[in-house]
């Protein structure tokens, strides 16, 4: 039976999606919120901007860092294993966080380099790697974005529960929550499974790790891809992190940022599932390209326009349309480049390029606040990012590898 065809063509397939499509939804969905704590760490902790910028830096790094480590036992060993190891960093990170010591470097190792090392293995690039293994070329980007919208919908929901947690139960209590939110998405790890011998939708490449990696660093295409999604992280980390504090600035009520993020996850849902159906049906490279300029645009509105409400909702809803939706794009070009048997170790080191900018985002965005007593400066910069990433993704191309019949340009 031609499994081109076909959605789902095994079981395993079916359980692995709901189950990553899960995983995601718990991991960003945590994620998400950590830049509403900031006023109680710096109340309760006397955590800095800088401090807090550095450890949520620190988290994106680490996030980054791993990834491709968890990849490639994902690659080897199966997605669950890779996946339930990275839980299990995540988890007693938010519970020392939560119970103590939390303050100095103590609050960097917690904030930063466990809850760091758990993103690497359970937030978007692990599970949605996983999943593609599952899908042919036809499906694949499709299936990856599915499991980028219901990660969105944990951004939608996430940021509404955190901050009425925060109001009536306070942070200690809402971070214990999160702890037994992430306990859940250990146990639905399990079932990201990786596709037995039988389940494979293509053919296996005899590529070992190595060519696999000297092929794709040789590869122009794969070098702009990891350079553009530098700007990605860097802009979500910079919106994610500081727009809490940003809109206290300019004179809004701190339930704003909530609505915001809020915001961001609604339409990242109908931004991703668009993306992941025109990637099907234009150029990717193209759509790459104008995401990352109507980003642009979406910030700068952001921060032109007088400060009300209305334009705080209307950067929202703009921005969280185009919040993911570079993922399924980006993974898909990285699938169509090389195939999925090492999917997971080179879309986690396009990651890695992500985080690096995810870093920067969070860190400049604390140290231009402190060192100028606004945001200025580090929302210029993003808006300059834009306009780089959307030109550098213009001659990125597709090639022919073993499992692709023809060139086609992507």
């Amino acid at each position: 039976m031609n499994t081109e065809k076909k959605f789902f063509h095994s079981n395993t397939a079916i359980v692995t999606l709901f189950a990553a499509c899960f995983v995601v939804l718990i991991s960003l969905g945590v994620r998400q919120t950590f830049g509403l704590f900031f006023i109680d760490f710096n109340e309760s902790l006397n955590i800095s901007n800088t401090a807090f910028g550095f450890a949520i830096g620190t988290q994106m790094l680490m996030w980054g860092l791993t990834g491709p480590i968890f990849g490639a036992i994902a690659d080897r060993f199966g997605g669950h294993v890779a996946i339930i190891s990275s839980f299990l960093f995540y988890t007693l990170g938010v519970y020392f966080l939560y119970s103590g010591p939390n303050t100095g470097i103590f609050f960097q190792i917690h904030l930063g380099l466990l809850i760091g090392i758990g993103l690497g293995g359970t937030a978007i690039s692990i599970p949605m790697s996983i999943v593609g293994k599952h899908f042919p070329l036809s499906n694949r980007t499709i299936a990856m974005s599915i499991v980028t919208a219901v990660g969105s919908f944990g951004y939608f929901i996430s940021p509404i529960f955190t901050n009425y947690s925060l109001i009536e139960y306070g942070w200690n209590y809402t971070l214990f929550l999160f702890s037994l939110f992430l306990v859940t998405g250990l146990i639905a790890a399990y079932f990201v499974r990786s596709p037995k011998e039988n389940e494979i939708v293509e053919n296996r490449s005899d590529q070992s790790f190595k060519e696999a990696l000297s092929e794709a660093f040789k590869s122009k295409s794969y070098i702009l891809l990891v350079s553009g999604f530098f700007v990605c992280g860097f802009h979500i980390t910079l919106v994610g992190t500081h727009v809490p504090k940003y809109v206290i600035d300019r004179g809004l009520e701190d339930w704003t940022a909530a609505a915001i993020l809020s915001l961001i996850g609604l339409f990242n849902i109908f931004g991703s599932l668009l993306s992941g159906y025109l990637s099907t049906k234009i150029s990717k490279k193209v759509l790459l390209s104008a995401i990352y300029l109507l980003r642009g645009f979406s910030i700068a509105f952001f921060i032109f326009t007088p400060p009300n409400v209305l334009s705080a909702f209307i950067f929202g809803a703009s921005f969280g349309f185009l919040w993911l939706s570079t993922v399924p794009a980006t993974s898909g070009i990285v699938a169509h480049l090389f195939g999925t048997k090492y999917l997971g170790l080179l879309y986690g080191i396009v990651f890695l390029s992500h985080q690096i900018g995810s870093f920067f985002g969070a860190y400049l965005g604390g140290l231009f606040h402190d060192l100028y007593g606004s945001y200025d400066y580090a929302w210029y910069l993003a808006i300059l990012l834009s306009i780089f990433a959307a030109i550098i993704h213009l001659p990125t191309v597709s090639y022919t590898h073993l499992t692709l019949p023809t060139n086609r340009e992507v």
